[in-house]
């Protein structure tokens, strides 16, 4: 262990970055095929170079004889959830079992620690049929070790695309008596102008208005001016957003649905969020929009083959909604939680 050597990453030296990179995407690739969904080199560089109020990113590479083995990173939440920390931990599978990991972690819990945060967050996937709780998985198992209790447990989903003709209209024509005096509308790209308050506000409420198990969140800040600078971000990584919301009879937003497509992915789509305000429940406008977002993107990308969602095993409606509209179970995500004792210095939490 004391020939590991931790960096901090320079996220404008491409080959440091680029390095920092692999070992992530190939301890992710180890897990299994289809079990991850890394994020691909260019989508991360975009946001580790970028600037925002809404989020402070850092990494971390462990080296040995100058190859990195480990790659760590932070992300801190700068508007909202100012107690936590999300962390991520990976290291390649031919350095596994030596500790570098645990001095990985170790490190960045020590940031996050000398950032205020006294709840560390982390994500581990495997294979589905692992079972929901991953027992004997690597991932699982470190983050148990260290101390972390699985908050929430979520299936990875897949559907290949198009849906069968006719499908996709005739469940919306089911479901459209349900919420009559409602509309939808659907676009791709950034929010319209006269959408995006009403779309800050839903969207910022996703974190507590979701089934989120044990996991301690509060609702993200969101304005006109994040979700602005989130859309700029989508830019610059590749990617172009599929939304469709539902107003009521007053034209107020009450429900959404988006998906993202990238140019580092050709041939797929990942389903991002899908809420329906509380007060206007029991519509189906859940599976309204997501029909007709469904509808929107096979309209304008017949290129796309499968379409991925993840869903908290808790969320039973939208595993439901999910299941009707043909989605298989391919593999797990669990959301591993850790609270650390305040020390004398800190104080409460105010």
């Amino acid at each position: 262990m004391s020939d590991l050597e931790i960096v901090r990453l320079d996220v404008h030296d491409d080959e440091a970055f680029d390095a920092w990179h692999h070992a992530y995407e190939v301890a992710e690739a180890a897990s299994g095929p289809d079990v991850a969904a890394p994020w691909q080199l260019e989508e991360v560089r975009a946001l580790m170079q970028r600037e925002g109020r809404r989020f402070w990113d850092e990494g971390w590479s462990g080296l040995v004889d100058g190859r990195v083995v480990t790659a760590g990173w932070v992300r801190l939440s700068l508007l909202d959830n100012t107690d936590r920390a999300e962390l991520a931990v990976h290291t390649v599978p031919d350095a596994r079992r030596r500790g570098y990991a645990a001095a990985m972690l170790d490190h960045v819990e020590r940031v996050a620690r000398e950032h205020g945060r006294t709840t560390m967050f982390g994500e581990s996937s495997w294979p589905y049929a692992g079972g929901p709780a991953g027992a004997g998985e690597p991932g699982p198992e470190f983050a148990r070790a260290a101390g972390y209790d699985l908050a929430l447990g979520d299936v990875k989903r897949t559907l290949a695309l198009p849906v069968p003709s006719g499908v996709l209209e005739r469940m919306a024509a089911e479901v459209a008596p349900h919420h009559d005096g409602f509309t939808l509308r659907s676009w791709a790209g950034p929010v319209p102008d006269d959408l995006v308050e009403g779309w800050a506000r839903l969207n910022g409420s996703l974190t507590t208005e979701a089934p989120m198990g044990d996991l301690d969140l509060e609702p993200e800040y969101a304005d006109v001016g994040t979700v602005r600078e989130t859309e700029a971000l989508i830019v610059a990584q590749g990617r172009t957003k599929y939304n469709t919301v539902a107003l009521d009879p007053a034209g107020e937003l009450v429900a959404f649905t988006d998906l993202a497509t990238t140019v580092h992915e050709p041939g797929r789509a990942y389903q991002w969020g899908t809420l329906v305000r509380g007060d206007a429940r029991g519509r189906r406008l859940g599976l309204a929009v997501k029909l007709a977002n469904l509808r929107l993107l096979q309209t304008e990308r017949p290129d796309i083959h499968t379409l991925t969602t993840y869903n908290a095993e808790v969320n039973r409606h939208m595993v439901e909604v999910n299941e009707r509209l043909g989605f298989v179970p391919v593999a797990r995500l669990g959301e591993f939680q850790k609270r650390l004792p305040r020390t004398k210095e800190e104080g409460p939490s105010g």
